[in-house]
């Protein structure tokens, strides 16, 4: 019985650690999203604190595994990163309902799709994932820097001492640090920023104060979801690229902890992702995949159970049912938040920039080609006014650089690379 209680006390500890580390991740996506579109503190507090909620809800389905759904690996799952510039697309020219309509579709098509597509990962190798996420990271810098200067036309000394020190800070934990601490870098960055930013009186509590004991979360928030099929569209080519990036943490964590996987096991992980992020249309907050960075915690901490991972879901459930919680993460001021968003945005596109290392660009230019024409037009694209005598629906598509990117890639490799997977398929069999 001591026993046990011991075990049970490891696990939930390394629960915690999982929490933590991805915790600044998971929030800087409400936080970004409410941002762009100009929400009130209230809605920022109930985006925050039903996201921690829903965390753990899509964390926990991950953990199953049965026939139905569920990877069955030791996965956390966070708000998607790729998400946030489309969500502010739609959010500002057609509204909330469309934003959160777009997005139970967009679940639904990943359930939709799941099998399908657990057979056919091979037309998505590292030449298109490292493209779309190299894009992500560089096309989201813009955001950060932003921030940084507290979206202002002329930012003060103040932002750019707030935001310097924050990147500093990270920094230096990632210099000195060691283990785990040094996995929360950014978390730790922008707390010690927010207490500077204490000290110099650039922190507003009301919403604290103004935040409820306890919540919970409401179907329809934002009121009734709408649809519409440029909006669905543009979330179904983000949620592939959400797949095709959790594949990659889904074989990095069954290469860590020997638990093989087969395409009926893929195939439950995309379904229980889909059915996280129309659960998160339905209660108004945004689309779950697997966090990258929580691989590297089970290396570092060997766990090959899912026992712990159970404790993170339920840390995150609790949490994300006292919205004073979720307040707190609204003391961030935007300089400290922007310093952060720099070195996390610059970790993803290095993130895809290790994954295009593994691509054979010396002796196949076709790679060359596929990830050169889809970075440049991914970044060239975002936000360009090229397309500003068109229609909005078609000018809400091309100028997202994210869902470009994602098309060019996988077009591109269709048509150079597409012959030798099918003939890679022949020899298989």
């Amino acid at each position: 019985m001591e026993f046990n209680e011991q075990k049970n006390s490891q696990s939930a500890i390394l629960g915690l650690q999982h929490l933590l580390s991805m915790y600044a991740g998971s929030i800087l996506v409400p936080i970004m999203i409410a941002t762009g579109l100009g929400y009130s503190a209230k809605d920022l507090t109930y985006l925050i604190s039903t996201d921690i909620f829903m965390c753990g809800v899509a964390t926990f389905l991950q953990l199953q595994l049965n026939k139905h759904f569920g990877i069955g690996l030791p996965v956390v799952l966070g708000c998607a990163f790729q998400s946030v510039a489309p969500l502010i697309i739609i959010g500002k020219h057609q509204g909330a309902g469309y934003m959160f309509g777009a997005l139970i579709a967009s679940g639904i098509y990943v359930i939709l799709v799941s099998g399908f597509f657990s057979k056919i990962a091979k037309f998505f190798p590292p030449v298109v994932t490292g493209s779309v996420i190299t894009t992500i990271g560089l096309s989201l810098i813009s955001v950060a820097m932003g921030n940084m200067g507290d979206n202002a036309d002329k930012p003060t000394a103040q932002s750019l001492i707030l935001s310097l020190t924050t990147i500093a800070i990270v920094l230096l934990v990632q210099i000195f640090a060691k283990g785990f601490v040094k996995s929360i870098s950014i978390l730790i960055g922008l707390i010690g920023g927010t207490l500077l930013a204490v000290a110099m009186g650039a922190v507003d509590f009301s919403a604290i104060a103004q935040a409820p004991l306890v919540h919970v979360p409401q179907p329809f928030y934002f009121g009734i979801p709408k649809f519409e099929l440029t909006s669905i569209v543009m979330m179904c080519i983000i949620m592939t690229v959400s797949m095709v990036e959790s594949t990659g943490v889904y074989l990095a964590l069954s290469d860590l902890t020997q638990d093989k996987l087969d395409s009926t096991r893929l195939r439950n992980g995309y379904r229980a992702e889909g059915l996280a992020v129309l659960l998160g249309g339905t209660f108004n907050t945004f689309p779950y995949t697997g966090f990258s960075q929580n691989v590297g915690l089970v290396q570092l901490s060997g766990i090959k159970t899912r026992k712990p991972i159970y404790f993170t879901a339920a840390f995150l459930v609790v949490l994300g049912l006292i919205p004073k919680f979720g307040a707190l993460a609204q003391l961030i001021p935007n300089p400290v938040l922007g310093g952060a968003m720099l070195v996390l945005f610059g970790m993803v596109a290095l993130q895809g920039i290790q994954m295009l290392n593994s691509v054979d660009f010396r002796n196949d230019e076709n790679n060359f080609i596929i990830a050169a024409v889809s970075i440049a037009a991914g970044l060239g694209f975002n936000n360009t006014n090229l397309f500003a005598s068109t229609p909005t629906t078609v000018q809400m598509f091309f100028t997202n650089g994210i869902v470009i990117a994602t098309l060019s890639s996988i077009f591109l490799n269709l048509i150079f690379n597409g012959r030798k997977a099918k003939m890679g398929e022949g020899e298989e069999k």
